[in-house]
């Protein structure tokens, strides 16, 4: 092994720990109330990126996105893909997009754990870069 293959192991590995940490069940909170809403399952897909599907509804069990468009309109919140399409780069997940099922809205999204407090931190923003958008707290 090459000093530089060397190299990118032992930096690669913490980052890749943080993906992984990502995947499973987290809880969305309100951000006005700090109510629970629902449960998302983060996970990696047979090609590879990272998607996340509503799995449980606390409160409106039978919401649907009637403000969503195309696919989505008039279907159920419960089950629903709302993050699509990330790729892990670092210990951070982007790339792809996240669904507003309460506005219909889709943005450009970025995920990554707090190291400090252990919550998932998605931001949602209208430009690739991040710079114009919100940022949610989720709890495992």
């Amino acid at each position: 092994m090459t000093v530089p293959a060397a190299v990118w192991l032992l930096l690669s590995g913490p980052a890749a720990a943080q993906v992984r940490d990502m995947q499973g069940e987290w809880k969305t909170v309100d951000d006005r109330s700090g109510e629970i809403r629902s449960t998302v399952r983060i996970y990696q897909a047979g090609d590879g990126l990272y998607y996340g599907k509503i799995e449980k509804m606390h409160k409106y069990a039978d919401a649907v996105c009637d403000r969503c468009e195309g696919d989505n309109k008039n279907k159920p919140v419960l089950g629903m893909v709302i993050i699509a399409g990330m790729k892990a780069e670092g210990d951070v997940l982007k790339g792809g997009t996240v669904l507003d099922p309460e506005s219909g809205k889709t943005y450009y999204g970025t995920i990554r754990i707090d190291r400090k407090s252990g919550k998932l931190l998605l931001r949602g923003s209208l430009d690739k870069r991040g710079l114009f958008g919100r940022t949610q707290y989720w709890i495992r």
